[in-house]
């Protein structure tokens, strides 16, 4: 065989489709874009932009589509790797996997105790063989950012060990009452596992212990880690970039499903409603061990602690406040999924219930609208609003009309009805 014959096999050997991650790394996306008669490009950039808008209404629709049973009251562990792997520069997870995954959790943390103000979170590290808690678990997110944020905890090193960050992650949560959700998401890039013991002793004891493990993985699917989550009715995941990464993350944020079983037996929840107390002399906060002069007073037991909310140390008692509890209503009483208003010659809204933005008219209207204007600007804009709302590329009439109050809203403000404010602004304006 000559050396020509060679290079021929290799070339047929190798996929010419995106063969080496290199290669994959650019995409042609300026392709996508189409100048218009005036040869701007806004017109297009907007329908990208509203298209990405548009796949999150219809994700965050079919999720609501059937009712599911919630928990508002979370309890859960973060686990992040800590070893030699982080330390490794990757092509989806720019500058490093360590400071990529870090600024990740950071988000993740706010938009969970946001989402869920009546949960709680620790942290967990695994590095050098072994497992330790950074934080104990707590609705204060700054305690979390600022554990993250401290220069010995962003030290990668050794080898992780999986066995014992599940096991100071469950040891942990055995405190937890059994009306709140045990939960640990461990955020994992090695490829390997360094353990004391029988991982699958743990296993059986999570299973028990009624705690879900959901892991994320950086780097390959591990065997071991399908296993872990497959047992405890957990989410396993690998990320291919960033962008994934937040998007896998941003999935964890809302409650997950209740089982039948459990939400069957639940029962009523007794809780306790301190009032913020502030002390002459420092007082030693009993979940922290640390002394305070502000807080709160457990009103069965006279304990004290510093934040809400958490579970009185002493008798066992959830102390919440009646603000947390207000907020975590979203969960039991969510905003109705909007209807999508069909094409017509006319419509009985003009302007967005909400932020009092026009809508668009008919096409022969913003025509004479446009010509009947000196100003050139105007007129652009006025175009590209005609080409993103009047049904161009599927968008279809850009209204959107709440089932209850019959009111029309843009996409924009239908999304922040259902994402940030849950809370239908013209339902709450009829209250009124």
């Amino acid at each position: 065989m000559s050396g020509g014959d060679v290079l021929e096999d290799d070339d047929k050997a190798v996929p010419t489709a995106h063969a080496y991650q290199w290669e994959s790394a650019y995409k042609r996306s300026w392709e996508a874009l189409e100048e218009d008669n005036d040869g701007s490009l806004a017109s297009t950039l907007a329908l990208l932009a509203r298209d990405r808008l548009k796949r999150r209404r219809t994700a965050a629709a079919k999720a609501s589509e059937t009712p599911l049973h919630r928990g508002t009251i979370r309890h859960l562990f973060v686990v992040i790797d800590l070893s030699e792997a982080m330390a490794a520069p990757a092509d989806g997870l720019p500058p490093t996997r360590l400071e990529c995954v870090l600024a990740a959790t950071e988000t993740f943390i706010s938009e969970f105790l946001v989402v869920n103000p009546l949960g709680s979170i620790g942290i967990v590290a695994t590095r050098d063989k072994g497992a330790e808690k950074l934080t104990e678990m707590t609705g204060n997110s700054s305690d979390h950012i600022s554990a993250i944020r401290n220069r010995s905890n962003r030290e990668p090193r050794g080898e992780p060990s999986l066995q014992n960050a599940l096991e100071i992650a469950r040891r942990s949560l055995l405190h937890v009452p059994s009306h709140g959700s045990r939960e640990i998401l461990i955020l994992y890039s090695a490829l390997m596992t360094c353990d004391p013991g029988n991982i699958f002793d743990t296993i059986e004891s999570l299973k028990t212990d009624n705690i879900r493990v959901s892991i994320i993985g950086l780097s390959a699917e591990m065997q071991i880690c399908k296993r872990v989550c497959k047992e405890t009715k957990g989410i396993y995941s690998v990320v291919m970039n960033e962008g994934h990464l937040k998007e896998i993350l941003g999935g964890h944020v809302a409650p997950p499903p209740i089982e039948s079983d459990k939400s069957s037996s639940l029962a009523i929840i007794e809780m306790g409603f301190p009032s913020s107390s502030t002390f002459e002399l420092p007082t030693l906060c009993a979940n922290h061990k640390k002394p305070t002069q502000s807080g709160y007073m457990c009103p069965k037991c006279k304990t004290v602690v510093c934040d809400l909310p958490t579970d009185c140390p002493i008798c066992s008692l959830t102390l919440v406040s009646s603000v947390l509890l207000a907020r975590s209503y979203h969960h039991l009483f969510p905003v109705p999924t909007y209807k999508e208003v069909a094409l017509a010659s006319s419509y009985k809204s003009t302007y967005c219930r909400a932020c009092q933005l026009p809508f668009p008219k008919s096409t022969d209207d913003d025509e004479k609208a446009a010509k009947s204007k000196s100003n050139p600007d105007l007129q652009q804009q006025l175009k590209v609003q005609e080409r993103v709302l009047m049904g161009h590329a599927g968008v279809g009439s850009g209204r959107y009309e709440c089932t209850s109050c019959k009111e029309h809203y843009c996409l924009e403000c239908d999304l922040y009805a259902h994402e940030v404010l849950r809370n239908c602004a013209g339902c709450l304006s009829k209250r009124i």
